[in-house]
């Protein structure tokens, strides 16, 4: 199995379908697997940047827009489905090739997930009714390491800890001690992590936010609004919806919503990196270089 991982606007998904496209010329039957996070809901094909049938020139590809947007799609819930679609290419002698920048489905998916109880939902509604300032502070008190790892602003994974913590009686860190359910174990992984120059991709990040909102962002979001959502499901809280609909609210000028979007993008493709150059193994490769020879790169793909 291939991967293509590293931050957004990196060149990821160009990448994945050269490769499709070079295996399948060869006889090996191929498709690309999403593994972003805001790529599986149908409602972003624009703000998440999901390839158009042109760009996927002819390559299969699965788990895109695959969910709708009001049911919040988890980490363990997009594993299960890729594991299917993982053992069908597997079935066919092809070669999945998972493609994303999402670390925390990938490491679910390879690495198992811990085996956190279910969440009491007293203590669930009565954590999500918090400000996240109050949730940071007990959980400061009740679980400092994560405290101090989290941002005070991290609604989602501040919540996540607090719940956990409170529901179950231990940390989060005690329970992700074990893991279960990973494939790592089970498949020959062939990884390669893009990661390319700062300042190249920041100005990439910045050209493509205003694309996307001058060619369908905009419509998508008035569209999700249209729907009256919970604002706290996922889909309402990816890069650009929130900006853009400040500027639908007459909250902020067009110039400002731009550039609100593209330094989240620019944020959150620098977490990222950071987590892409660091948390992976270290044998796994990692290039800087946008000459990209995936003969080399994936060589005992094509000599299997």
């Amino acid at each position: 199995m291939a991967l293509i991982a590293g931050p957004t606007a990196s060149g990821k998904s160009d990448l994945a379908v050269r490769l499709g496209r070079a295996l399948t010329e060869r006889g090996r039957p191929a498709a690309v697997i999403n593994a972003d996070s805001a790529q599986v809901y149908r409602d972003l094909r624009v703000l998440s940047a999901r390839p158009s049938e042109e760009e996927m020139a002819g390559v299969p590809h699965r788990l895109f827009g695959a969910w709708d947007g009001v049911e919040a799609c988890s980490a363990a819930d997009w594993a299960s489905r890729a594991k299917v679609e993982i053992a069908e290419m597997h079935a066919r002698d092809g070669v999945p090739i998972l493609v994303g920048g999402s670390g925390l489905y990938l490491r679910t998916l390879i690495g198992g997930i811990a085996p956190v109880p279910p969440i009491d939902p007293e203590v669930r509604e009565k954590v999500r009714a918090m400000s996240v300032s109050e949730a940071h502070v007990e959980l400061a008190s009740l679980d400092p390491e994560r405290a101090a790892q989290l941002a005070p602003t991290d609604s989602t994974r501040v919540a996540r800890a607090l719940e956990v913590v409170r529901s179950t009686g231990h940390t989060l860190a005690h329970w992700q001690t074990w893991r279960e359910g990973g494939i790592g174990d089970a498949i020959t992984l062939h990884p390669l992590i893009l990661l390319p120059d700062r300042t190249w991709l920041y100005e990439r990040c910045d050209r493509r936010f205003e694309m996307m909102v001058d060619s369908g962002g905009v419509e998508e979001v008035e569209a999700l609004l249209a729907r009256a959502l919970d604002p706290t499901l996922p889909v309402m809280r990816a890069i650009g919806v929130r900006e853009i609909a400040a500027w639908l609210r007459s909250e902020l000028a067009r110039e400002d919503m731009i550039a609100a979007g593209q330094q989240a993008t620019r944020n959150y493709a620098k977490r990222q990196y950071t987590w892409f150059r660091r948390q992976p193994p270290q044998e796994w490769m990692r290039i800087e270089s946008l000459r990209n020879d995936i003969e080399v790169q994936f060589a005992s793909l094509f000599h299997q």
